[in-house]
């Protein structure tokens, strides 16, 4: 994988990611086959903190129909990215 934004794709906005934001833990989407390691190198890199953990969860795309033909969207991949004591990521 390249750089930092090729790698991070966006910051989740859920009421869950909201709930996790009080514990220093946050959200991102992030490219598929993206590792811990690379996942933890672009969010220093992007955000400017000291990254603890990185816990990726994928997921598969759901079936959907379009006129009358079935198809898959695309599945995806979520990193939970936990920042040391006193950092948080600003959301813009």
């Amino acid at each position: 994988m390249g750089p930092a934004l090729e790698i991070v794709q966006g910051l989740q906005q859920t009421e869950k990611a909201a709930r996790l934001a009080r514990a220093r833990q946050y959200m991102i989407r992030v490219a598929k086959g993206a590792t811990k390691p690379q996942i933890k190198q672009a969010v220093e890199a992007l955000f400017h903190v000291s990254v603890l953990r990185v816990n990726t969860q994928s997921y598969q795309g759901k079936w959907r129909r379009l006129s009358g033909r079935w198809g898959r969207r695309p599945g995806w991949k979520r990193a939970i990215v936990t920042v040391a004591e006193g950092q948080k990521i600003e959301v813009k």
